[in-house]
């Protein structure tokens, strides 16, 4: 893509932004990702529409230009890092730290549960409705829909009344499995394009290592040189500068050696936003850079979300195809049900607190959004990828409009009143 076309694509998608955004407050009065998003699932609805209808070519003129628009690339390069480091650079590391152990089992366990429950049931679903689908494909499937999508989950929690507790651990989850649900979808992809259909232990295990400790050693190492920058200075425009270069600078150095950014950028923005704020920033410098990320969170949000609701124009539906959508849904659910609830359950045999009521707060609060639908657009084509892409997308964006719009009921009917654990 040439520097017009993206300029020219990019202007598009501000104004449609903007013009959604401001229907969505006048009108809707949603929470502006899901505004923006039921907005553009609403236009793309009525051009098909007036297509079938009227032949006026508009859905076809749609579908081009979204054709210029590599959503994977889009989302995972050029968006998601700077949207983790925002997200990352408000969480409050410490209470983090005291639920590390629940957080780290359903970021680890829970998504190796949910992918291998998802991948068998989708198989054998896929199977009684006639798509010959291979087991792996199925299982690649369940290893992208798993992970719940920190971008979603992050703009919908700051809407809501949600416990500090159970908010740590909602934002903490979400921060971290992504990384470790690309990490599961790379190895499974691996196995399903291998000639010979087999990924060793050992090259799962280099995979992790790069992946994983790799990425987190980076984010920790360039965090702590932006950190001693910024602990030497007090100019808070320059300070800002470090931060956003600190960002694409994890990025691009992840991207070089094969490592997770994602994960990269989550420790750093961790480090900054926690230990950076408190000894290496004025008062003045935290407010701005705080302002700062919070409207590059916005914007891009609005932006992603935005493009989520266009894609229903480039994604083919049919009656078997919704009805796929139907019943893969109560699926995915019960895989987050069990993603949630055996590492719960540990924790609370092995002592450790966990909140009355959590659990299906956990499972209705586990929101999934662009990743997924990034990460299905990437696979390579094979026999049953209409299926995966419909099913991934009619998931997103159940999981985001009536989930997003329904977790706080689930939150009030869940936790006691009267906050006892």
């Amino acid at each position: 893509m040439d520097a017009a076309t993206l300029l020219n694509i990019s202007a598009i998608l501000l104004g449609f932004a903007a013009f959604f955004g401001w229907l969505n407050t006048m009108f809707l009065r949603l929470p502006l990702t899901i505004g923006l998003m039921v907005i553009a699932l609403l236009a793309s609805l009525a051009v098909t529409g007036l297509d079938v209808a009227f032949d006026l070519g508009f859905g076809e003129r749609a579908r081009t230009a979204l054709a210029q628009i590599d959503f994977h690339d889009s989302l995972m390069i050029g968006m998601l890092h700077l949207l983790l480091f925002a997200g990352a650079l408000h969480t409050d590391l410490e209470a983090l730290l005291r639920h590390k152990w629940h957080i780290l089992l359903m970021a680890t366990v829970g998504v190796v549960i949910s992918t291998f429950f998802i991948g068998f049931a989708t198989y054998y679903l896929l199977g009684a409705l006639g798509w010959q689908v291979s087991l792996i494909w199925c299982l690649v499937f369940g290893s992208l829909i798993s992970p719940t999508d920190p971008v979603a989950v992050l703009s919908i929690i700051r809407t809501l009344t949600v416990p500090k507790t159970l908010q740590v651990k909602i934002a903490g989850e979400s921060l971290f499995n992504d990384g470790i649900g690309v990490v599961v979808f790379l190895a499974l992809l691996g196995i399903a394009t291998s000639p010979t259909g087999h990924v060793s232990p050992s090259e799962i295990g280099v995979l992790l290592f790069e992946e994983v400790v790799i990425g987190v050693l980076i984010g920790l190492v360039l965090g702590y040189i932006a950190f001693a920058a910024m602990r030497r200075i007090d100019d808070y425009v320059v300070e800002v500068i470090i931060s956003l270069a600190l960002v694409m600078g994890i990025y691009a150095l992840c991207a070089y050696v094969h490592a997770s950014g994602p994960l990269g950028v989550v420790i750093a923005g961790l480090f900054i936003g926690n230990h950076g704020s408190r000894f290496a920033m004025s008062e003045v410098t935290q407010e701005h850079l705080v302002k700062f990320w919070e409207l590059i969170d916005e914007v891009l949000n609005a932006v992603l979300f935005l493009l989520i609701g266009f894609e229903v124009l480039v994604i083919p539906f049919s009656t078997t195809l919704a009805l796929l959508i139907l019943l893969i849904i109560p699926v995915v659910l019960m895989g987050r049900g069990l993603a949630v609830s055996i590492p719960t359950l540990i924790i609370r045999k092995s002592g450790g607190v966990v909140e009355k009521g959590s659990i299906p707060v956990l499972v209705w609060g586990g929101l999934r959004g662009g990743i997924s639908v990034a990460l299905a657009l990437s696979l390579p084509d094979f026999e049953g990828k209409q299926a995966v892409l419909v099913m991934t997308y009619g998931v997103v964006i159940f999981s985001i409009i009536v989930q997003g719009l329904t977790v706080q009921t689930v939150i009030a009917r869940s936790l006691p009143k009267d906050g006892v654990r």
